[in-house]
């Protein structure tokens, strides 16, 4: 697995938000996230959204994570890990 370095800005970001709003809480986010991950390592294909890019939505928090595959390579790429109440427009700025 590949996660590039906007997305793991966009994980620390989430971590230090959720670490102000209440102690260990972004430790909650980042093991959740963790999870997900390797989850999504054994299962990557999940529905497809902005083209070749596909999501997967954490439970417990507010965040999807995008992905892609290099099905050459058999690798997942994360592009982001993005908050759900922004619009995919600025994700796609990214």
């Amino acid at each position: 697995m590949i996660i590039l370095p906007v997305a793991l800005q966009d994980v620390q970001d989430a971590v230090d938000y959720y670490d102000e709003q209440s102690i260990g809480l972004g430790e909650r986010f980042e093991t959740e996230l963790n999870d997900f991950l390797i989850a999504l390592e054994s299962h990557p294909f999940f529905q497809n959204r902005y083209n070749t890019v596909r999501c997967l939505p954490l439970k417990k928090f507010p965040f999807m994570v995008h992905f892609s595959i290099d099905e050459d390579k058999q690798q997942v790429v994360v592009h982001a890990v993005f908050h759900t109440s922004l619009h995919p427009k600025v994700w796609k700025r990214k």
